[in-house]
């Protein structure tokens, strides 16, 4: 097996076939080998486990995940990469690479198709900028039992933080409504090629099989969150006013005081489950009034 995270090997590899890195793609390849092959044993990947990768890039968390599953899916959009996959990962039985653009992939039915049979994970060394829409994509496809992915530091304390810190987000309560986070370690900037200006960070999402919370509208709950964070310095009522304009200053009262919640209260200080009581008075709040 060549070892890619060798920047002897990987340059003289990368030159071989013409192959320059991309910012527009945000490719940084992993120099360090103990990164990869951390990620793929603290996913808990193991025979039973089919995988969904996102972006192999030259291979270097793929081998390892090979090594470990039963079965590898990996889809790449850059097809330059498609000479320098074959050498690196070309002696894998367990693999199958799809090339193209997860973002236009339908996640559950390629993961019903590729991976059928085993137990699902999802796995990625995310490029920055698509972190948010793919990280959407495999929650909402609903079909993993854990996506574990490298992320930007601040992303991954984003969708770990707890409710009334600085990040605290919108985004936090929609990978909590579908997953329970836990980042598992740091990677510095210099474990890449070329390296990034950021510290990243590897963080574990173990889907929920079950949701502790009554949320009739899926929908409204999302609405509400949404509006709760859009004015973060104001109170609740403004942006639940904004967000819902038929709801105005006198309905979004009217919810927040039904959930014995302060009129001067502040989204961020929320959970899930007072987002979910809130959510659910809304709804009370707009089917009366359609109905009236």
């Amino acid at each position: 097996m060549i070892d890619v995270c060798d920047i002897h090997v990987m340059k003289p590899l990368l030159d071989q076939h013409g192959f320059h890195f991309s910012k527009a793609k945000g490719q940084n390849f992993l120099i360090a080998a103990w990164v990869p092959e951390r990620i793929a044993r603290e996913s808990g990947v193991d025979g039973d486990v089919g995988v969904l990768e996102i972006g192999p890039g030259i291979g270097s968390l793929t081998q390892q995940l090979c090594l470990r599953a039963g079965k590898v899916c990996a889809v790449e959009v850059d097809a330059r990469l498609r000479p320098v996959l074959a050498q690196t990962v070309g002696e894998f039985s367990n693999l199958e690479i799809l090339w193209g653009d997860i973002l236009k992939q339908d996640v559950a039915a390629l993961a019903r198709e590729k991976l059928g049979g085993l137990r699902p994970m999802a796995c990625a060394n995310l490029p920055y900028y698509i972190t948010s829409p793919v990280l959407t994509a495999l929650l909402e496809a609903e079909c993993f039992e854990q996506v574990t992915v490298m992320v930007q530091k601040e992303v991954a304390q984003r969708i770990a933080a707890k409710p009334g810190t600085a990040d605290y987000s919108a985004f936090t309560i929609f990978c909590q409504y579908y997953a329970q986070p836990e980042i598992l370690f740091d990677v510095p900037a210099g474990c890449f090629l070329p390296a990034p200006k950021v510290t990243s960070a590897v963080i574990a999402l173990r889907v929920r099989r079950e949701r502790p919370w009554e949320i009739p509208d899926r929908d409204i709950f999302f609405r509400t969150v949404r509006a709760s964070f859009a004015m973060r310095r104001k109170k609740l009522l403004n942006g639940l006013a904004a967000g819902f304009p038929q709801l105005g200053k006198a309905g979004a009262a009217q919810a927040i005081a039904a959930c014995g919640f302060s009129e001067n209260v502040r989204g961020e200080t929320l959970d899930i489950a007072q987002f979910a009581a809130l959510a659910g008075e809304i709804g009370k709040w707009l089917t009366g009034k359609e109905g009236a």
